[in-house]
């Protein structure tokens, strides 16, 4: 019986499950998005965040204990060097997953797992909309568009014409 036992197996030994993590993180330190199965990535979500929280502190000690998780010199560098600066502020949720429909083989559910502070498309769009709305009765005037009847009048004088 499995009580109280929260994590997800995927099916696999002990041993097999923790390199199947530590390589899924190590890829996702290096690529910042990995595409997967929904399990998989749930499952990396909750094995890589508390790594992510961990490398905010710089000191020996917590660099030992990323390594042993990790097993990647390289990694842990570009976690402690890149990542750690971006996510400084931020008080958690460093990852996202993003659904993308089922598998053609076996129809299993997959997804894209991104480092959220990397995704530069919705950086982007983030800053666009930062910048303040006008509202639609203090905004700037049209210049070919008078709205008044003497502005009209001035605008665009009648012409008679002659016979």
């Amino acid at each position: 019986m499995r009580h109280s036992k929260k994590f997800n197996h995927l099916g696999r030994t002990s041993s097999h499950r923790k390199a199947l993590l530590s390589n899924m993180a190590n890829s996702l330190i290096f690529h910042k998005r990995i595409a997967t199965t929904v399990a998989k990535a749930k499952a990396l979500r909750i094995y890589v965040e508390p790594l992510i929280s961990k490398a905010k502190d710089d000191s020996t000690h917590s660099r030992r204990v990323v390594f042993e998780y990790l097993k990647s010199k390289t990694a842990v560098a570009m976690l402690f060097r890149e990542v750690a600066e971006k996510v400084a502020d931020r008080p958690g949720g460093y990852t996202r997953i993003l659904k993308t429909g089922n598998r053609l083989g076996d129809n299993a559910e997959m997804c894209i797992i991104e480092l959220v502070d990397f995704n530069e498309n919705l950086l982007a769009a983030k800053e666009s909309k930062a910048k303040p709305v006008r509202s639609r009765r203090g905004g700037k005037k049209k210049a070919d568009a008078p709205k008044t009847e003497a502005a009209k009048n001035v605008a665009a004088p009648e012409v008679k014409d002659e016979e």
